[in-house]
């Protein structure tokens, strides 16, 4: 079997963070076709069971990046923490810096505002409403994810670049959108995480494909048989892709099964 694997936002899912009747019958033709898919996100468990109840998934899934591995009956598989060092350390480097911070932990999604430009979305993304907290202090020891949020591209960068010379290799530090800076655990990356699906389903990872657009994609881009980047990907990300479908808002994940997959066979 070949398993494919999904990024959500931005990939599966178009501008609406919508399924669309498209994408939907094209996992259907490919899995009848007797090729295995799944998803992978930086977004929480909550955030993709309602995905997997519109696409009938019952297998492995990969929430965090990979960090926490579930099923559709909330079975965990594994689960990995932001280490607590890094934790308190990236927030302090945070302190003076214009972004919103959320922590996610206890399947919860912690903020210190409901306002912000981004939190609507991520209710949808997120599939729940926002904890209101003073501080994030007592949840740093079980933090699956961090994630500054700020659209000013170069404050983010900076703080990236802050953080990662302070903790590089101590945890992955990768935006997953132009303006999401997430932070988790070291082997809560996307290269590992597809690693752990593909055992669990007894897949080589030569045998399979992954679907993305965003940086926090190439550690799977890197690992995984073959790669296949969203037309709506930035250059770099498109530029370690075997191939190259169409934006998420054009059915580019169903286009990529159609033509790209599917259409190899024949």
């Amino acid at each position: 079997m070949t398993l494919v694997i999904s990024d959500v936002d931005g990939t599966l899912v178009d501008k609406e963070k919508r399924l669309t009747p498209g994408t939907i019958e094209a996992v259907k033709r490919l899995r009848e076709a007797g090729f295995g898919f799944t998803m992978i996100s930086a977004r929480p468990m909550s955030g993709l069971l309602s995905l997997a109840d519109q696409l009938s998934l019952d297998v492995p899934m990969g929430a965090f990046n990979g960090g926490l591995v579930f099923r559709r009956d909330g079975e965990i598989l594994c689960r990995h923490f932001v280490d607590e060092a890094v934790a308190r350390g990236a927030l302090d480097l945070a302190r003076q810096v214009p972004v919103d911070i959320w922590v996610f932990a206890d399947d919860q999604w912690f903020a210190t505002s409901a306002s912000g430009p981004h939190v609507p979305s991520e209710r949808i993304a997120s599939g729940q409403e926002p904890t209101i907290c003073g501080g994030f202090a007592d949840l740093l020891n079980r933090a699956d994810k961090i994630t500054f949020v700020c659209d000013d591209t170069a404050v983010l960068d900076d703080l990236r670049d802050r953080i990662l010379a302070t903790h590089d290799g101590q945890a992955t530090i990768v935006k997953s959108q132009t303006y999401y800076l997430d932070i988790t655990a070291t082997t809560a990356n996307k290269g590992d995480g597809i690693a752990r699906l593909a055992h669990a389903l007894a897949v080589p990872l030569d045998r399979t494909i992954a679907i993305g657009d965003q940086a926090n994609d190439l550690a799977m881009f890197g690992r995984a048989g073959r790669a296949i980047a969203m037309g709506n990907a930035p250059d770099d990300v498109k530029a370690k892709a075997a191939d190259v479908t169409l934006a998420n808002d054009a059915d580019g994940v169903a286009h990529a099964i159609d033509k790209f997959i599917l259409g190899r066979m024949m």
